[in-house]
């Protein structure tokens, strides 16, 4: 039996930096990092392709990295959009294994020939890249800094199209590592999943205390072997009796903690990716299912498992069509109705919170059942996130959420998204194969009937 060759984190980092050191003598470079003009960029990532030795591609690639690093936004900007221009495929090579194909016919040699062929070069580079110390992280946040551009720049997207190719394998499930978060946590780790939290802002360590330490509150995040430091995306995870209708309570300070063993119910009620360079990269839906598989694992008496979500485009949406004068879903008295919103602390007056919540849940049942965008699927993000990993819309909680961004984001409605165990995989299927929203019958017997008979017999 061959000796198994074990390398720690220190071993493998003295390793890159060993092959660094002697790739930078080997081909003259200074150790120190300097900014670099997009020519030099350009220049040095055409050596890097061209060279073959192991020690000095580690050391061109991370000068190369940290001369990109050092540059000007303007320089940046050039090298990006030089990654597009001049580094797709070599078109020598692929003419010459198109012709190949129509030669030879579909061979499997000529078709393999051709695959090769048609790779952009800026993929090898990439690759290449990847092989500097630190190098993911690097190329995490150049493609954090192509997707601030690729509105103003639609070439990019074809580079952004294969960082995503590359990403998409790099950060696949097989080399996540998911981890509990809690408040023996390393400090420079639990200051990060206070910046990166995007739903339910943590004010300061005492409220994300409240989050880690007690008996019923649990953190769960997916970390990346490459960035050992950085959770890609976290879940914050309240241990209940029962399904909640509001956020406050759930983040009171002041609260009574419950005994784990006590809990029938564990509540997703936050999911934060911290990475904008891997936007587009799943990773959510393996969290979930696996932090339930734990849970299952720890708390047996857990059962039910559901989320307390926002709902980011539900204002926006009902805004337009409060616009819309020939909107199928508002008569005039719903319109009257809705005017409230208009004002200040409406929800602070009791009868005005009535007539609102009566005219709004039907039109929120409408929104998330309904509305499609162009592609078929809901309008709102959290919908589809949730509803393509095969949870159903379970309850519609009016005033969920008084707090700021709430009011303002969905007029303080959250929902109830039930990840029902034994029908995760059929609702999966039903919304990706037919676009269908699972939803309880709480939800469906409140649609508006007046709009759905007008797009009937309109369609």
């Amino acid at each position: 039996m061959m000796p198994t060759l074990g390398l720690d984190r220190a071993s493998l980092s003295n390793l890159l930096t060993t092959l660094t050191e002697r790739g930078r003598s080997l081909l003259g470079l200074s150790n120190g990092a300097r900014a670099m003009s997009q020519a030099e960029l350009i220049g040095l990532s055409e050596t890097l392709l061209s060279r073959r030795g192991e020690a000095t591609g580690v050391a061109l690639a991370n000068t190369l990295l940290a001369g990109y690093s050092a540059a000007t936004e303007a320089d940046q900007l050039a090298f990006l959009n030089a990654l597009a221009d001049l580094f797709g495929p070599d078109m020598e090579e692929l003419n010459t294994a198109l012709a190949a194909v129509r030669d030879k016919g579909t061979s499997p040699d000529a078709v393999s020939k051709l695959l090769k062929a048609a790779e952009p070069r800026r993929q090898e580079l990439i690759r290449r890249l990847n092989l500097a110390p630190g190098g993911t992280a690097s190329l995490v946040r150049m493609r954090e800094a192509l997707l601030a551009h690729i509105k103003d720049h639609p070439a990019l997207k074809h580079v952004d199209n294969d960082f995503v190719h590359l990403f998409a394998s790099w950060f696949n499930r097989g080399f996540l590592v998911l981890q509990r978060i809690d408040w023996t946590t390393p400090a420079n780790i639990l200051e990060k999943i206070i910046r990166y939290e995007q739903v339910h802002a943590i004010s300061n360590w005492d409220d994300l205390r409240s989050r880690l330490a007690p008996s019923d509150r649990r953190c769960y995040g997916f970390f990346h072997p490459q960035l050992v430091d950085e959770p890609l995306i976290f879940v914050e995870v309240a241990l209940t009796r029962d399904s909640p209708a509001a956020i406050a309570p759930l983040l009171d300070l002041t609260r009574a903690p419950i005994a784990a063993s006590d809990a029938t119910t564990a509540v997703f009620y936050s999911i934060s990716n911290t990475q904008k360079g891997l936007g587009g990269i799943s990773f959510g839906n393996f969290l979930i299912k696996q932090v339930v598989e734990d849970i299952k694992r720890e708390l047996p008496n857990v059962q039910t498992f559901v989320t307390l979500s926002p709902v980011p485009g539900f204002a926006a949406w009902l805004k337009r069509e409060r616009a819309s004068e020939n909107s199928p879903l508002l008569d005039a008295p719903t319109r009257a109705v809705l005017a409230a919103l208009d004002t200040p602390d409406w929800a602070d007056d009791a009868e005005t919170a009535e007539q609102v919540k009566s005219a709004l849940l039907p039109l929120a049942s409408y929104y998330f059942i309904e509305a499609k965008g162009s592609r078929g699927h809901p309008l709102d993000p959290v919908a589809r996130f949730h509803l393509g990993n095969g949870a159903q819309l379970e309850r519609l909680n009016f005033l969920g959420d008084r707090s700021e961004k709430g009011m303002q984001q969905s007029h303080g409605l959250m929902v109830n998204y039930l990840y029902a165990l034994d029908k995760i995989e059929t609702n999966h299927e039903a919304y990706a194969e037919k676009g269908q929203v699972a939803s309880s019958s709480a939800v469906r017997k409140i649609l508006p009937v007046r709009a759905l008979t007008e797009t009937s017999a309109s369609a």
